[in-house]
């Protein structure tokens, strides 16, 4: 039997998360205590009593979500808990994968995520963008869309290849809304615009991109001690500068999440994990290949 363990991106958050293993495991109370003490402000009080609305803005939203994902895993380390084959991440959760597996410290990914959001989010108010979520159509069909939504004064991409049926595309907000028209006209099952003014993974994070690509420069990167599966090539990261031409990339590319679960698949791993709040990757994986074992952690004291 082969694992791979899995860590979420945006959107997998809730007000509550991490309350009980920071309650009940000095392990996680540890790793949400740093943080808070790095950040300078409690941090943790944010993930356990919100409010939403400042949880949800991405500047708190990354660090929240990588930090909770850092404490379950430390109580998994303590659990005994074996190393997979691999790891990924869906988009911020990279970073988390990153520290799990020892290419970067904690104090470092907690200060690449936190520089991340601050980035994404000015990147959105200087070049407004939006994201939309297109359902029961394939990949070939949505690039194909955004190719022809896309002009001069405005693009669109795939953002998210997330599971077959479920394609996030991302980019100026005209563009965009031609996409979703046309997603429409192609008898996508639903279209969803997202509440979010940021378009990430696309090439409106150009700016953001450009100085977080200076923040991983100035970063220590070891080599993992398992192999990290891209985000944007759906292969193995396994050394220093394969992780840093990752991290710079990511940002206005988009993340190939079938494609690297597939490509797990094809590697023998049988055996999924979430490390994080919620099950969104678990149930994209159900999506991906509804044999796979999938398993889900709890918060609470057995966990």
């Amino acid at each position: 039997m082969s694992s791979a363990y899995l860590f979420p991106g945006q959107g997998s958050q809730h007000v509550g998360m991490g309350l009980e293993l920071y309650q009940n495991t000095p392990e996680a109370r540890a790793v949400f205590d740093q943080a808070d003490e790095q950040l300078g402000f409690a941090l943790s009080k944010l993930c356990f009593e919100g409010p939403e609305e400042t949880l949800t803005d991405t500047v708190n939203q990354q660090p929240a979500l990588f930090v909770t994902s850092m404490a379950m895993w430390q109580r998994m380390q303590t659990q005994g808990w074996e190393m997979p084959a691999y790891v990924a991440g869906h988009s911020l959760g990279e970073l988390s994968a990153l520290t799990a597996v020892n290419a970067i410290t904690f104090a470092d990914g907690l200060r690449l995520v936190r520089q991340r959001g601050e980035l994404m989010k000015a990147a959105g108010e200087r070049e407004p963008g939006a994201m939309a979520a297109i359902l029961a159509l394939d990949i070939p069909t949505v690039q194909q869309i955004c190719e022809q939504a896309s002009d001069e004064d405005g693009t669109v991409q795939v953002a998210n290849d997330n599971c077959p049926g479920q394609v996030v595309i991302s980019g100026d907000e005209a563009a965009l809304m031609r996409a979703v028209a046309l997603a429409e006209e192609a008898k996508a099952r639903k279209v969803v615009k997202l509440p979010i003014t940021i378009a990430a993974h696309s090439r409106l994070m150009a700016s953001a991109a450009e100085a977080f690509a200076q923040a991983v420069d100035a970063t220590p990167i070891e080599a993992p001690t398992v192999p990290v599966i891209a985000n944007v090539t759906a292969t193995p990261l396994t050394t220093p500068d394969q992780i840093r031409e990752e991290l710079k990339a990511q940002l206005t590319a988009g993340v190939s999440w079938t494609n690297s679960m597939n490509y797990l698949l094809e590697q023998g791993v049988d055996t999924f994990v979430e490390v994080g709040p919620g099950d969104t990757l678990l149930s994209f994986m159900k999506r991906i290949h509804r044999k796979s074992k999938r398993v889900k952690l709890s918060f609470g004291e057995n966990f």
